[in-house]
């Protein structure tokens, strides 16, 4: 199965304080957006390994326009999700996000150890979604429990699936709760 993609969605946002206080080094988030047609909408189909397949194409696509929207920073945390229009069920997004999905984005990045966190939901278009964020080598880098919030207008249609992954070159600004760093972790390899 090929995915059939109707629009697609880039964000970035470039912070460089927080709460008063300057960074010494800026944050960059991205999140990129497929938005694709949902082949099972309206009906129930047990097996759903043709999207879960077709997940790895479209997740090369998507890597190639989150690397180039990081340009030269590079990245330590990442998240995935997906909102399921009204005519398709929340399992649609979930078999698209799988590992098939995930592993070119590892690759992109030249690895990424760390599990990816991910929310999916079913909901109409306008709909708001927080796309959970954690470190790409180590779950307990506390820093880097982060997030992005997206809204995209019109979308998703009820026979469409938005598929969505985030990147960021760092963890919070200011992040001050302790626990393992990012330079404990990189200092692993």
């Amino acid at each position: 199965m090929q995915l059939k993609i109707r629009r697609q969605f880039t964000f970035i946002e470039d912070r460089s304080e927080d709460f008063g206080r300057a960074s010494d080094r800026p944050l960059r988030k991205i999140a990129v957006v497929a938005v694709v047609e949902n082949p099972f909408v309206g009906t129930y189909v047990a097996d759903l390994s043709p999207l879960i397949e077709a997940s790895a194409a479209l997740a090369t696509t998507m890597a190639q326009r989150a690397l180039a929207a990081m340009g030269d920073v590079p990245v330590q945390s990442y998240g995935k999700g997906g909102i399921v229009g009204i005519g398709g069920e929340q399992e649609h997004a979930n078999a698209l996000l799988t590992t098939a999905f995930a592993e070119p984005f590892r690759s992109s990045l030249g690895g990424g150890k760390a599990w990816i966190s991910s929310m999916t939901k079913v909901a109409g278009p306008g709909a708001p979604i927080d796309i959970p964020m954690n470190h790409k080598d180590d779950v307990y880098v506390r820093s880097h429990y982060d997030g992005m919030s997206l809204t995209m207008p019109d979308t998703p249609l009820p026979d469409e699936v938005a598929v969505i992954f985030c990147m960021a070159s760092g963890g919070r600004l200011n992040a001050r709760v302790g626990g393992l760093t990012h330079e404990e972790v990189a200092a692993r390899r």
